[in-house]
């Protein structure tokens, strides 16, 4: 019998116009051709594993990243040697912003679960977004979607109660799993609890007891980091300004 041809991982990589995140991510508004002329300038890495970054604060910044499955975390190191979560980044969405500032990254990006990312070097990107308009439009439209999450970030951790900045992480990982054509109620946490608790300004003891009270007041079912929101309507309204009947401190 004839040796059975082994498959290339250049052979099966998915292009651009044939990946399913297309309408999430920088290939969203355009037509076949610029997708075509984004799709060779797109270099697909193998993946990385957890605890992989990405890139580090201060490495030269040399491309924007494209995350196609798994999770990254962003973060930073403060002067007193302590981590600041930044946030996460879930399939079709991009890290790297900050390294067109001055030539560095600001911020790492590590790798939470096996991910897989394209990146877009920013030589490239600039002449593209040159040369094609309706690349240049989406990547003016995510970073105006980068500067309204810093902005909702900030009211959430300056204005609400520990309880409301938990509903509300829980309600936006539910919006960006929806939009993935995912469920929007029942979903695993690539995050750990202290992960969690470091981006919402709140101690990682509160993160459980918050989880247990909600699983209590039947707002949710937790199982490790399975978690099904059962009354997804409950947490929406205490994310607009209504809370529990109980107050738990930070």
């Amino acid at each position: 019998m004839p040796a059975r041809k082994k498959l290339k991982i250049d052979e099966i990589k998915v292009s651009c116009s044939d990946c399913s995140l297309a309408d999430l991510c920088l290939p969203h508004g355009m037509d076949a051709a610029d997708i075509e002329a984004l799709d060779k300038a797109v270099k697909r890495q193998s993946p990385l594993q957890p605890g992989q970054h990405v890139y580090r604060a201060g490495d030269a910044g040399t491309s924007l990243f494209a995350v196609r499955s798994g999770c990254l975390k962003s973060y930073c190191t403060t002067e007193d040697g302590d981590e600041q979560v930044l946030g996460f980044t879930l399939p079709g969405e991009l890290v790297g912003l900050d390294g067109l500032n001055d030539g560095h990254y600001a911020s790492s990006s590590i790798v939470l679960e096996t991910s897989s990312v394209c990146a877009l070097p920013y030589t490239q990107l600039e002449n593209l977004c040159n040369s094609l308009p309706s690349l240049h439009r989406q990547v003016m439209h995510i970073i105006g979607k980068e500067v309204t999450a810093d902005q909702e970030m900030l009211m959430l951790l300056g204005k609400r109660s520990a309880e409301q900045r938990l509903a509300a992480f829980l309600v936006s990982l539910s919006r960006r799993y929806k939009s993935r054509s995912l469920s929007a109620t029942e979903f695993n946490l690539p995050m750990s609890r202290q992960d969690i608790g470091n981006y919402l300004g709140l101690a990682i003891e509160t993160v459980s007891r918050l989880f247990a009270l909600f699983q209590e007041e039947g707002l949710l079912r937790v199982n490790r980091r399975q978690i099904v929101l059962t009354d997804l309507d409950s947490l929406k309204v205490m994310v607009e300004g209504c809370r529990l009947g109980r107050n738990t401190a930070s």
